[in-house]
Order: structure tokens, then sequence, then C-alpha cells
């Protein structure tokens, strides 16, 4: 298959996840199957690594947190049907696009300082990344939104049933 063939059928496997990048700390909340039962596990850390394939479906991302004095890292691939949500916790200021050098230390030296201060910054940094709506035009070629019914114009049934009513308050 050609690459734009590819890319095009990888394009139905892509759900809508927040940008990550190296720095964040995140909770990956995982559906884990265990004899006939499924359950979600979460799974928190940083994302030390964020590797984009050559399609779209082809991202993944590890993440690395500290269990028992012992670091574990897990690789998710981002568009997983197996990943319920990515919720980012923090944003942490770095420098490098891969951040293996945290894997050697301990501590406070391992410690990164946050990026953003308020609420706002924070929201549009980890914003879901969602398509475009499509917008529609009415009689007068003016765009509008498709869940925007203000700008619509009125079919004369509902002009009629208005005018009744006010006929019939004003009448009282």
């Amino acid at each position: 298959m050609t690459s734009a063939a590819i890319s095009d059928k990888s394009a139905s496997f892509i759900k809508p996840r927040p940008d990550v990048r190296p720095g964040f700390t995140v909770r990956v909340h995982e559906r884990i199957q265990e004899g006939g039962k499924e359950r979600v596990q979460v799974f928190e850390g940083l994302v030390i690594a964020v590797h984009k394939g050559a399609t779209a479906a082809d991202h993944t991302f590890t993440v690395r947190r500290i269990a028992s004095g012992v670091g574990v890292e897990k690789v998710f691939p981002f568009h997983s049907p197996k990943i319920d949500k990515v919720e980012v916790k923090k944003v942490a200021r770095v420098r490098r696009a891969k951040l293996f050098f945290l894997r050697g230390r301990r501590g406070k030296s391992a410690r990164l300082s946050e990026r953003f201060t308020n609420a706002n910054e924070f929201e549009i940094a980890t914003a879901v990344e969602t398509e475009p709506e499509v917008l529609e035009e009415d009689a007068e070629g003016a765009e509008i939104e498709s869940g925007d019914t203000s700008l619509q114009p009125e079919s004369a049934e509902v002009t009629e049933a208005k005018e009744d009513e006010e006929a019939n308050k004003s009448g009282e």
C-alpha cells in the first residue's frame, strides 16, 4: 500500500486525546482484562518521551513513575482502544524532547519545575483536540454553526403561533 492509503486507513482509528508532551504528569486510564472480568487501572507518572510514528495512529508515549522505590516505565499507544482516557495533571517546564536523563536521578534532582501558574493557561495547554464543527449557510448566505438556532429563519407556522400567543395576552 502507498503511504497515502495507509494514512487514510489509519485516520479512522484516531480518537480525541489531549496533546501530551514530555514533562507532563498524566493519569492514563487503561482497561485491563483479568479472567472473565474487565476493570480500569490508572497509571500516573511523568511523560519522558513521545514517539510520532509514520501515521497518526502510530503515536506512542512513555510514562515513568517510581513504585516501591523501583522505576517503572510503560509505553502506551496513543490511540489504543484499551485506553479510556488520558488526564493531564501537571505541566512542567522542560528543554528537551526526551527526558531519559531522569532515569539515573533520585529525590530532589529528579523534580521538574511547574510551567503554568493559573488555571486558564493550564486549560489551554491541556485542551482535548476535537474535530472542527461543520458550518451551515442560511438563506442569506451567512455562515452559522450547526447548533446555533438564533440566526436561523423561523418557519411560517412558528411565527403564526407566536402572533396568536401575543394576541391572547393583549386581549386579556
